[in-house]
């Protein structure tokens, strides 16, 4: 994989993926820049979510699951010193569709933080991650 980060001004930043897609980075106006974008840290807690959202629906999806929504809120906490590193990181997935069973969703959770979420392992090598969730019945 690769990506590119381009400086634009200030603290601003476009970030370009190996696969073409763009992103704005960018930091809050006491930092000097315009808040016009993500910021680093932010982009880090939508990479381990997107990651672990990405095996939940799939395994449940293979699981011919009836699935019709899946949201991951992710929560930090940072250590309060410099670097600022996260020190715990918690997902909670709500997951949405007919005839869920808890026990499908718990699976799906439990092998992607255990075995296919390449963001969440990695990153759990260095912080306390946790992954819950609720079933909503439609």
């Amino acid at each position: 994989m690769e990506a590119k980060v381009k400086w634009v001004d200030g603290v601003m930043f476009v970030g370009e993926t190996g696969s073409g897609h763009a992103i704005v980075i960018d930091g809050p106006a006491d930092h000097g820049g315009r808040n016009m974008g993500a910021r680093p840290m932010e982009l880090l807690l939508l990479g381990v979510g997107g990651c672990s959202s990405f095996d939940v629906v799939q395994i449940l999806q293979k699981g011919r699951n009836d699935i019709v929504d899946c949201v991951c809120e992710v929560s930090a906490e940072r250590v309060d010193a410099i670097p600022s590193v996260f020190s715990k990181i918690h997902l909670h997935f709500v997951v949405s569709g007919k005839d869920l069973k808890e026990s499908a969703v718990e699976r799906a959770v439990k092998l992607s933080a255990e075995k296919y979420c390449s963001a969440s392992i990695m990153l759990g090598k260095v912080v306390d991650i946790t992954h819950d969730f609720e079933v909503i019945e439609v």
